[in-house]
């Protein structure tokens, strides 16, 4: 997992030396566009400091997890805002607000959020990560991995993301059919990611229902884990989504300046590396946790791909 997080790492200073050192893209920011840009990277320093010295005084390493789904909202509406409410830019932050709405209710409803801000629900894997990486237990060795790794690197990640809008800015401002489309699928995946949470939500409550009854475990419930509806075709369907959506707001930025390849797609692909390497970890617990899920691995694709739908009953 540590070489994992290496790499993530390097990835990210790699990637944004290539995009905003190197002579690949050409930036060509105006002088508002970059003020307004200069001013958002540092929220997003700031942010990260605090969340670094609130996790650290009370030992909660997920304050950026509460950050995720809402500082990308101010990041986008900032943008629309200085633009001078460019259409395509709203169109871009509605959805973008769409998005974080509906993710900010799924973590509050499982303990994310409390009046307390500093407490609540912690990320199981930071645990785990401690137990599988003893050089990482002391106290001090912890904190230079969170300040690096859980927030400025995570909440840099999500202020990359977010970018396509500042390179929508940089294009016509007129809105074309191509834009709408780009939204209703950008719903359509938020719809999705939806979906598999809620099926999530439902079967975690139940089974827990059921044990806390000394009832009878058959089927999913036996096996500990989900492999109904969306949970069938993708071992993750919440993450293909999520990564999905912000693939499609990269779009955006593709229908405004005509470029398919342009230098705001840094987000995206640092996201999709990011969730393979946190779905890797985060099945490398579930397998040591569940003997069925190696067989559950087999036959469904992490994110996209073929599957076996017959599997559950090969196995039984």
């Amino acid at each position: 997992m540590i070489k994992k997080i290496i790499i993530t790492i390097s990835s990210l200073i790699l990637f944004v030396y290539l995009v905003f050192f190197g002579d690949y893209f050409n930036l060509d920011f105006n002088v508002e566009q970059f003020e307004t840009l200069i001013f958002l990277f540092k929220v997003y320093i700031g942010a990260s400091l605090v969340a670094f010295i609130v996790s650290e005084i009370f030992q909660n390493y997920s304050q950026v997890d509460k950050l995720w789904s809402t500082i990308p909202i101010f990041y986008v509406w900032y943008f629309t805002v200085q633009s001078g409410y460019d259409p395509r830019m709203v169109l871009m932050s509605i959805v973008a607000t769409a998005w974080g709405v509906r993710l900010s209710y799924n973590f509050g409803r499982r303990g994310g959020y409390s009046i307390y801000f500093w407490i609540g629900e912690e990320d199981y894997r930071w645990k785990e990560l401690k137990r599988i990486a003893p050089f990482l237990r002391p106290r001090f060795n912890w904190a230079v991995f969170n300040l690096f790794f859980i927030c400025l690197y995570q909440m840099g990640l999500i202020f990359l993301t977010t970018l396509p809008i500042l390179a929508a800015w940089q294009g016509s401002n007129d809105l074309i059919f191509y834009d709408y489309l780009i939204a209703l699928i950008m719903l359509f995946f938020i719809f999705t990611e939806t979906l598999s949470d809620q099926q999530q939500y439902n079967f975690q409550t139940k089974k827990y229902k059921k044990i806390k009854k000394g009832e009878n475990l058959t089927g999913d419930f036996k096996r500990g884990f989900v492999t109904t509806g969306l949970w069938s075709i993708s071992r993750h369907p919440n993450f293909t989504s999520e990564q999905l959506i912000w693939i499609s707001f990269y779009l955006f930025s593709i229908s405004a300046t005509g470029n398919v390849f342009n230098w705001s797609i840094i987000g995206c692909i640092l996201l999709v590396i990011l969730f393979y390497n946190s779905a890797r970890f985060s099945e490398s617990i579930s397998s040591a946790k569940y003997p069925e899920y190696e067989i559950y691995q087999k036959n469904v694709p992490m994110f996209l791909g073929l599957w076996n739908s017959d599997w559950k009953n090969n196995s039984n």
